[in-house]
């Protein structure tokens, strides 16, 4: 992928930001020490009168296009900048997720790289001192910073300062299971975006490698694997871990898929049908990549493992939730496709006036991350977003004038008469369908 090797005068955020704070709280505030002291009266109106960070997941980038001109954006941007430097926790957690908010619904390139020092700063503090849920926030954030920076030094500088602190907070057993869950996603996606070095590449797997092997099968253990409350952090880890081997090179794969093709199955059995649905993507992926660089690549263990491949897509366990028996009945049956079959079902994503035909495990998995951060933002950043489109290979972004933007554009008055009209349609066939069933009992 191309880098944007251009560099351009950082600013700290003391000019118009401290503007933007002195015209809402009266005056200049200097950065105080960190205390987890509940936000009082005065700091929560102060942060209102900025924006209401939930304002901007719940209205999306449609609001902000047709009620919010651009310099309004960025004049509560700069306010919520600001707060990210408040005493108090729960305000700066707010102003962390106001800002992920506005970033994910929408492309704010010139202003994010004038300001990316002082919410890399900012995010630094929040790592360092904040405690769990403001940390998941301030990685939640980092994600976010990266993807709009795209590939290139400036991102590169964003990984570089807060890696360390990242890798940090992922090793420390006493840190919470959330925290340590959010910054190893967060570390693995800057990595993937950031980094240009083979040795950070493969420093950055072998963390993560360290976190998810720990639910490995043990030796001399017959029974299946329980889950733990470091599962979720080991299902994050193996998942980032997958995403980072897709651009790792082909000798490096080769490594990787000897080292854990064999190992990955003990998964399949833990009691966590997010671990177990984890370990199977990956061991389709492993598979797909194995026979790119191999094509008579073979399995010794071939036959059980499509035993157990085939038992998770028809298990039919009555202790097992339904909704959880579904879910892993759907993707099991496309794993055991992919590594019998060596089939992937090709899906369609529609954003705009285009579609994304998703036609591998590797392109699945690298939708599935970005989704994961990006939320509802993900289709408006695949249409403007030139560091993802260069990743799913969409060319560069299709300009539309306002005019087809407009005839695109559904408003919330017809979304709501469209939502409305279906939910009638539907309680009126359910009566239908209740009043024969009522029929036949007065029959019998």
């Amino acid at each position: 992928m191309p880098k944007n090797k251009k560099r351009n005068t950082p600013h700290r955020g003391g000019g118009a930001g401290a503007a933007a704070a002195a015209a809402a709280g009266g005056q200049h505030r200097n950065v105080q020490p960190f205390s987890d002291e509940d936000a009082s009266i005065e700091t929560m109106s102060h942060c209102s009168g900025f924006s209401d960070p939930a304002s901007f997941t719940e209205d999306g980038p449609e609001v902000l296009d047709e009620e919010g001109t651009q310099e309004d954006l960025e004049y509560k941007l700069k306010g919520l900048i600001d707060l990210t430097f408040d005493k108090s926790a729960k305000t700066r957690q707010a102003a962390l997720e106001g800002i992920k908010n506005a970033m994910a619904s929408k492309i704010l390139y010139e202003f994010i790289l004038e300001r990316r020092i002082t919410l890399t700063d900012s995010i630094e503090r929040c790592l360092k001192k904040g405690k769990s849920d403001e940390q998941c926030a301030a990685a939640g954030l980092a994600c976010i910073l990266c993807v709009q920076l795209g590939p290139g030094i400036e991102s590169e500088e964003v990984l570089k300062t807060l890696g360390p602190i990242l890798k940090k907070i992922i090793c420390d057993g006493t840190a919470s299971i959330q925290a340590r869950q959010a910054c190893a996603t967060c570390f693995g996606v800057c990595c993937f975006i950031a980094t240009d070095d083979i040795t950070e590449l493969y420093s950055t797997m072998e963390c993560l490698e360290n976190i998810f092997t720990k639910s490995y099968h043990k030796e001399k253990d017959t029974n299946g694997i329980c889950s733990t409350p470091n599962t979720v952090l080991h299902i994050s880890s193996l998942l980032v871990w997958t995403l980072l081997l897709t651009i790792c090179p082909i000798s490096e794969v080769k490594k990787k898929i000897e080292m854990h093709l064999h190992k990955l199955p003990s998964l399949l059995s833990c009691d966590d049908v997010n671990m177990r649905i984890a370990a199977g993507e990956t061991l389709a992926l492993l598979f797909e990549l194995a026979r790119e660089t191999d094509n008579d690549f073979y399995h010794e263990d071939m036959e059980s493992l499509t035993q157990k491949l085939r038992a998770l897509a028809t298990d039919g366990n009555k202790h097992r939730a339904k909704v959880d028996k579904r879910k892993q009945r759907s993707v099991f049956r496309d794993v055991l496709r992919a590594v019998e079959e060596r089939d992937f079902p090709t899906e369609t994503v529609k954003f705009g006036p285009e579609r994304m035909y998703i036609d591998c495990w590797v392109k699945k998995q690298t939708y599935d991350a970005f989704k994961e951060i990006l939320g509802t933002g993900m289709q408006y950043h695949l249409q403007s977003n030139e560091f993802l489109r260069n990743v799913f290979e969409l060319g560069p972004p299709v300009m539309l004038d306002a005019a087809a933007l407009k005839t695109m554009k559904i408003s919330r008055f017809e979304r709501h008469l469209y939502n409305s009209a279906a939910f009638k349609a539907r309680t009126k066939a359910r009566s239908k369908c209740r009043d024969k069933r009522a029929d036949v009992g007065e029959f019998f």
